[in-house]
């Protein structure tokens, strides 16, 4: 990798093409993705949140610009050869049925084990260490569809660090989720990012917990843009407030949190 940048964007334009015409969302986005570092994505329903997620990671085209892997544009790069590098976990439950927890998260060692699928030794090592680094070792024999929503995405997370990417993305990963789960999965995928040197990217609506724990923020929104930086950058320049604010929402900077008042 270039220094510890994963990910570079230059000029980045995300959107789609629809009959021959080109539907932009976003315009010429700028920006580093870096090892290490824990960076929610926000912004409002509509804003095009999983549309540049979906582009990060090679699913849509960009409509104009460049996304870098290590200096690699994306393009030139295999199918094989990204699911070494990245890694996802989407919003959408697993639909599996008749497969263990440990099974589940041997899938993430398919992009090493060849034609036939057959695990080696390191790969189960791999596996099992994924297992104990989310905490869920003991769910190994159950079913996966006994599992409560916390559970599944914690499985999900331990088959994405059993792929051995260094970059993990992540789409709404705390939607289904009561809050102390949503707790516990920030705050776990928190201290991946730190302790394994991963970059990990995710879209969120939690906003106070992305202000608490992000290393750093995108903002997105139709009208305003992306804006990026650490949450203390977004609250001191406004930008948090300009996004969020709202008659009945108010924001303090000094925390950076934005609360609700009662509507006279």
């Amino acid at each position: 990798m270039e220094g510890d940048v994963s990910y570079k964007l230059q000029g980045v334009s995300t959107g789609y093409r629809v009959s021959g015409e080109s539907i932009v969302i976003q315009r010429d986005i700028n920006a580093c993705l870096r090892q290490g570092e824990f960076t929610c994505l926000l912004g409002p329903n509509g804003a095009g949140k999983t549309t540049l997620l979906r582009t990060l990671v090679g699913f849509l085209p960009p409509l104009s610009g460049d996304i870098l892997i290590g200096g690699k544009n994306i393009r030139d790069i295999s199918a094989s050869e990204l699911a070494r590098l990245v890694s996802i976990v989407l919003t959408e439950r697993p639909s599996v049925s008749s497969m263990t927890v440990h099974q589940l998260v041997e899938l993430g060692r398919s992009p090493y084990t060849g034609f036939w699928g057959r695990l080696s030794k390191s790969d189960r090592e791999v596996v099992d260490h994924s297992l104990e680094m989310v905490g869920v070792t003991a769910l190994s024999d159950r079913m996966v569809d006994t599992l409560s929503d916390g559970e599944r995405q914690k499985v999900m997370v331990a088959k994405a660090l059993a792929q051995e990417t260094p970059v993990i993305f992540l789409d709404e990963p705390t939607a289904f989720l009561d809050f102390p789960s949503k707790s516990d999965m920030m705050q776990l995928l928190k201290r991946i990012a730190q302790k394994e040197r991963k970059t990990i990217f995710l879209s969120t609506h939690d906003l106070n917990m992305a202000l608490v724990l992000a290393d750093r923020i995108w903002l997105t929104d139709r009208q305003m843009g992306v804006e990026i930086g650490t949450p203390r950058e977004l609250a001191d320049t406004g930008v948090l407030r300009r996004y969020f604010e709202r008659p009945g929402i108010i924001f303090d900077p000094t925390i950076p949190s934005f609360s609700v008042k009662e509507m006279e």
